[in-house]
């Protein structure tokens, strides 16, 4: 009978450790500090890319010797940088000003036509 080690995957774990750590420090910055809004910004973006990269060495094996010597496909690696910058910048884009045209006039009109209708029902 062939004996099976069982052994904990320690970079996995390691990983998992400081992932959660980073997020609970983002959510403690976010929700309890009394830093300024630029500064809680920015430290949670530092501990996403910080996040990322243990995320990349870690989990998905950048850097493992079976993926080809070592090899990283820096092809691929590019183009999903390039999407999720593309994603992140577009919808920071329509949040920004995706909704909002500076033409009000439309909603006064609304709001001032249901102001009279309620003052025209209030009498009877």
């Amino acid at each position: 009978m062939a004996e099976s080690k069982k052994r904990v995957p320690m970079n996995h774990v390691i990983g998992f450790i400081l992932s959660l750590v980073m997020t609970l420090v983002a959510a403690w910055a976010a929700i309890q500090s009394d830093l300024p809004v630029t500064w809680v910004i920015i430290g949670i973006m530092i501990l996403a890319l910080l996040q990322a990269g243990v995320q990349l060495f870690m989990f998905m094996h950048v850097t493992e010797a079976s993926s080809g010597n070592g090899h990283v496909p820096w092809n691929m690696m590019f183009h999903g940088f390039a999407l999720a910058g593309i994603l992140v910048a577009g919808s920071l884009f329509v949040m920004s000003f995706g909704h909002d045209h500076g033409d009000h006039g439309d909603m006064g009109e609304m709001e001032q036509h249901e102001e009279q209708h309620s003052e025209d029902h209030s009498g009877h």
